[in-house]
C-alpha cells in the first residue's frame, strides 16, 4: 500500500494528476467503484478514469442520454414477459441471460411472436418466430427502414410525438435517405424482402413490443447510432415506459450499471452527474470537500492505453480486470503496460495476463469475500452478501483504495469503517441538491443503519423519500430527463464498419462469449465443469468456406491478420453466414498459445461513445500445418518444461488436459521425458503411422500420459483417462488400457452438452433412440435441461437433426424397389 501510495504522489508531484490513471470493472461491487472514482477523480484530481464497461455498454449509455437526456433504462424485466412482439437485436439471450431467456420461454403464448436480429443462428434463435440474419453492421440501416416505413403506413403515434419528442421531422429526413423502402432495407441488409415486410407489419401491429439489445449493437462503430435507431422507433410509436412496450438495454456485467451509477466512465460524474455541467462540478466538488475535483471528461479506454504507450501514463492502477487480453490490438495494449513505470493490479487471481506486468499487485476479495451491492438492468439495487472468510491479507478493493487514499493524506475523506459507510454516502450524494432534477436518487436509502444495510432487500430506483416506492418504469408520463423534459429522437445516417473484408481473401471476424464461460476466463476456466460445453478455442465458419480455404472440421484452422493468430478447432456451422467467422473471446495466454480474439481487432471505436467495434474485424483463413497432434494429461501442479507450436489447457477434477499440435517431427522416444515430467513405465510406438503414446506412474499411481498421432480424428476422449487419475493405485485392468486411452468395455459419453450433469452427446442419441424424443422426456431419464436450461437449444438441435436424419431414412425407404 506504501509503494502504490508512494507511486501516484511521485507522478502527481512530477508530472501533474494527469500522469495518473485508472482502469476499473463491472466486476467491483458498486461501494468498490464509488471509493476508487472519488479517489481519483476527486482527490488525485485526475480525469482519467475508466472500466471495462467501456467495452460492453458505452453505446448503450450515450444512445440514453442522447434520447433521454440521462443514462435511464425505461423499462423492468416484466416487460420481457408481458411483450406481444419481443425483438431481440444483437443478443444471444440463452447464453448470455440464462435466466432471463428462461423467462422468455415461460412466457410464450399463441399471440407473442419473437424476432431475433442477428448475423448468426445462435441458441437463442430456436425462441425465434422470425430470424432476420442480416449482414454484420446494418442494424441502424434496419431500423432506419422500420421509422420511414412507419411514417408512411401512418402507424406512428403523432399525438405522442407532438407532446413528448424533438427532432421527428429531420429524424424521418435522415431514416428515409438511408432506407427508403422495403426493397432497399432487403438489398442492403442482404434479407429477404418479404421477411423485412413482416418484421415492420408485426411491429406497427403490435402496442406492446419490446426491443432488447446487447453487444451484437454496442460493440459497433456506430454502436450509439444503432441505439438511438432502435429507441427512435419507440419514441414515434409511444413505446416507452409502458408495461410490455420500451427499448431495453440489456447489460453486459453483473455490475455495469452500479459503475455508471458511481460515475465509472471517462466521461461522466459520480451519481448521474456530468462534468459538461459546471453547476455538477461543483456541486460534487463542495460535497466530497475535494478541492482537486477533474474539471473534464478523461480517457476513454483505448485511448487510455495508447496514452499509457506514449508515455503520457505514469502509473496506471487496474482492477478486476484483464486488458492484455480484453481490448483490441492485443500486442500493443501490452507494449504500452510494459513501458508503463508503475502498473498496480488488484485482482483475486495472481496469474493472470495483465498481472504479469504489474510492479505492484494487490490481493483483492473475490466476489464470495465481498459484501455490497449491485445494480442490474432494470435499475434494482441487490445485496451481494459475502460468504467466504477474507483469506491471509487479502481485502475487499474499496478497503485497499481508502487505503492508499489515506496514506495521500486523505484521512477524513476516506475513513470508511465498512461497506454501509460508502452506500450511505454514495445514497446522500444522490439526493444532495437533488431536488427532483436527477433520476438517480437514493433518498430514501441515505439513512440505513447497518442492520438495515445487511437486510436490504432488492429495490429499483428512484427511491426520493424514505417512503417511496420502488418505480418500475420510468418516463411513463411522457416527461424526459432533457431541459425541457421532452425525448429527443436523433438523425441517423449510416456508418458502416470501417474495414471490410477483402472476399476471397479474408473473413470477417465476429467476437463473443460462449456459454459457460465469462471474460477472459481467469476464474471460469479454473472449473473443469464450465470446460465440459468447450474445452478448446475454436473458430466456427460456414460450410462452404470450409471448402474455400481448405480448411477441414475438427482439425487445427487459424486466423491471421499482420503479425496476430488466432489459432483453433475448426467448427462447421449452417448458422453463419458465408464469408464470416465467430471466435469465442474467452481464452488467454494462461489457456492456451495463440487465441486471443483481440488481436484480430483493429484499435477502431465508436466516435460518440469510444466503445471498440469488436463485431467486425477482419482476418485471413486457412489451415494449420501440423505433423502431429496429441493429448497430455498430467498431475496438477507438475512444471512444464516442453514447448509446441499450439497447445491449449484445460483443468480436470483430478488432473491438467492439453490439446497440443506441432509442425515439427519429433524424436518422441527420445523427447517424452520432457512431456511427461519423468521416464516412462508403459510406451508404444508405430512411427509408420504417426502414433506414440506413453505413460509415467508411480506406486502404480498415474502421473502423465502423452497421446500422439498423424491424425488428429484417431485420438481418443480423454474422460476415462482423466477418472484413472483419481482412481489411486492403478490395478491391471486399468493399466492394461491406458495407452489406448479407454476402457474398451464402457460406453464413450461424448462431446459433454449439460455442463450442470455432466450429460454426453452420445448418450443423449442413445435416449433418443430408445424413444425419448422430446426435451422433457429427454431430461426425466438423464436430468439434462433441468438446472440452469442453457443447454436446451442444443438438446432441441439434436432432436430436430435427429428427426431430420429419420425421415430422410424413411424416405428412402419408401423410394426404394421391392
Amino acid at each position: 500500500m506504501d509503494a502504490a501510495a508512494s507511486a501516484i504522489a511521485r507522478a502527481v508531484e512530477n508530472h501533474g494528476p494527469g500522469s495518473v490513471a485508472f482502469y476499473l470493472s463491472g466486476q467491483l461491487l458498486t461501494e468498490d467503484y464509488y471509493v476508487a472514482n472519488k479517489l481519483a477523480k476527486g482527490f488525485i484530481g485526475t480525469p482519467h478514469v475508466d472500466t471495462n464497461s467501456r467495452l460492453c455498454m458505452s453505446s448503450a449509455v450515450a444512445a440514453h442520454k442522447r434520447a433521454f437526456g440521462a443514462d435511464i433504462v425505461p423499462g423492468c424485466y416484466e416487460d420481457l414477459e408481458l411483450a406481444d412482439l419481443l425483438v431481440l437485436a444483437g443478443s444471444n439471450t440463452a447464453w448470455n441471460h440464462p435466466i432471463l431467456y428462461q423467462r422468455m420461454q415461460a412466457a410464450a403464448r399463441q399471440d407473442r411472436r419473437v424476432t431475433v436480429i442477428d448475423p448468426r443462428t445462435a441458441a437463442t434463435t430456436d425462441l425465434a418466430d422470425l430470424h432476420l440474419k442480416l449482414r454484420p453492421g446494418t442494424d441502424s440501416i434496419l431500423f432506419n427502414g422500420l421509422l420511414a416505413w412507419l411514417a408512411d403506413n401512418k402507424a406512428l403515434n403523432s399525438q405522442y410525438v407532438e407532446r413528448h419528442c424533438d427532432g421527428l421531422d429531420s429524424t424521418l429526413a435522415a431514416a428515409r435517405e438511408a432506407a427508403p423502402d422495403v426493397a432497399s432495407v432487403a438489398q442492403q441488409c442482404d434479407l429477404a424482402e418479404q421477411d423485412v415486410a413482416t418484421f415492420f407489419q408485426w411491429f406497427a401491429a403490435t402496442p406492446r413490443t419490446v426491443t432488447a439489445f446487447s453487444q451484437g449493437i454496442n460493440q459497433s462503430v456506430a454502436g450509439t447510432d444503432k441505439g438511438n435507431a432502435i429507441i427512435n422507433c419507440h419514441l414515434a410509436t409511444g413505446r416507452v415506459g409502458l408495461p410490455g412496450a420500451s427499448p431495453f438495454s440489456l447489460t453486459g456485467q453483473p455490475n455495469a450499471m452500479g459503475g455508471r451509477e458511481v460515475g465509472g466512465l471517462a466521461n461522466t460524474l459520480a451519481a448521474h452527474m456530468d462534468y459538461e455541467s459546471g453547476a455538477d462540478r461543483h456541486r460534487v466538488r463542495r460535497f466530497w470537500q475535494a478541492p482537486n475535483l477533474a474539471r473534464g471528461p478523461g480517457l476513454k479506454a483505448v485511448d487510455m492505453f495508447e496514452a499509457v504507450h506514449r508515455g503520457d501514463i505514469k502509473v496506471l492502477w487496474i482492477m478486476a480486470t484483464n486488458p492484455a487480453v480484453s481490448l483490441p490490438e492485443t500486442a500493443r495494449v501490452r507494449e504500452a503496460l510494459a513501458r508503463c513505470p508503475t502498473v498496480i493490479v488488484s485482482d483475486c487471481v495472481p496469474e493472470t495476463d495483465t498481472t504479469a506486468f504489474a510492479d505492484i499487485l494487490l490481493p483483492a476479495a473475490g466476489w464470495g469475500e465481498k459484501d455490497g451491492t449491485v445494480t442490474n438492468s432494470e435499475r434494482c439495487i441487490s445485496r451481494q452478501r459475502q460468504f467466504l472468510p477474507l483469506p491471509g491479507d487479502v481485502r475487499p478493493d474499496w478497503w485497499l483504495v481508502s487505503a492508499v487514499g489515506r496514506r495521500l493524506g486523505y484521512t477524513a475523506a476516506f475513513d470508511y469503517r465498512s461497506p454501509a459507510d460508502v452506500f450511505r454516502e454514495h445514497a446522500r450524494l444522490s439526493a444532495f441538491e437533488n431536488e427532483g432534477r436527477r433520476l438517480f436518487n437514493l433518498t430514501g436509502l441515505t439513512d440505513l443503519s447497518d442492520t438495515q444495510y445487511q437486510d436490504l432487500e432488492p429495490t429499483q430506483w428512484p427511491l426520493s423519500g424514505a417512503s417511496s416506492r420502488p418505480v418500475a418504469r420510468l418516463f411513463s408520463d411522457g416527461r424526459f430527463s432533457t431541459s425541457n423534459g421532452r425525448a429527443r429522437l436523433v438523425p441517423i445516417r449510416t456508418i458502416l464498419p470501417s474495414r471490410q473484408a477483402d472476399a476471397g481473401s479474408s473473413l470477417v471476424v465476429n467476437t463473443g462469449r460462449i456459454r459457460d464461460q465469462w471474460h477472459t476466463m481467469t476464474r471460469t476456466a479454473r472449473s473443469p465443469r464450465l470446460l465440459q460445453h468447450r474445452d478448446e478455442p475454436f473458430l466456427e465458419v460456414h460450410p462452404e468456406d470450409l471448402t474455400r480455404y481448405g480448411l477441414v472440421e475438427g482439425e487445427l484452422g487459424q486466423l491471421i491478420r499482420g503479425s496476430n493468430r488466432f489459432v483453433g478447432r475448426v467448427r462447421s456451422s449452417t448458422g453463419q453466414r458465408p464469408g464470416e467467422v465467430f471466435v469465442p473471446i474467452h481464452w488467454n495466454g494462461q489457456f492456451a498459445s495463440d487465441a486471443i480474439a483481440n488481436a484480430l481487432l483493429e484499435p477502431v471505436t465508436d466516435p460518440v461513445s469510444g466503445q471498440p467495434e469488436s463485431k467486425h474485424g477482419h482476418a485471413s483463413p486457412g489451415p494449420f500445418t501440423a505433423h502431429w497432434h496429441g493429448r497430455l494429461l498430467t498431475i496438477k501442479g507438475q512444471p512444464r518444461h516442453w514447448r509446441t507450436d499450439y497447445w491449449s489447457q484445460a483443468p480436470l477434477e483430478s488432473c491438467v488436459s492439453w490439446h497440443l499440435a506441432g509442425g515439427k517431427i519429433r524424436d518422441w522416444p527420445a523427447q517424452v521425458s520432457l512431456w511427461l515430467g519423468g521416464e516412462p513405465q508403459l510406451v508404444m510406438a508405430d512411427p509408420a503411422r504417426g502414433v506414440f503414446r506413453a505413460a509415467r506412474l508411480q506406486s502404480d499411481r498415474l502421473e502423465a500420459v502423452l497421446l500422439v498421432d498423424a491424425q488428429a480424428n484417431r485420438l481418443p476422449d480423454i474422460v476415462w483417462l482423466a477418472g484413472c487419475f483419481a482412481a489411486g493405485a492403478l490395478d491391471e485392468n486399468r493399466r492394461r488400457h491406458l495407452l489406448a486411452g479407454r476402457d474398451v468395455a464402457l460406453d464413450d459419453i461424448g462431446p459433454v452438452i449439460c455442463s450442470c450433469f455432466g450429460v454426453g452427446q452420445r448418450q443423449i442419441e442413445a435416449a433418443m433412440k430408445a424413444g425419448y424424443r422430446d426435451v422433457a422426456s429427454l431430461g426425466r431419464q438423464l436430468h439434462c435441461g433441468t438446472n440452469c436450461g442453457s443447454c436446451v437449444p442444443e438438446l432441441r438441435e439434436l432432436l430436430e437433426s435427429d428427426r431430420v436424419e429419420s425421415d430422410r431414412v424413411e424416405g428412402g425407404m419408401a423410394l426404394a424397389p421391392e
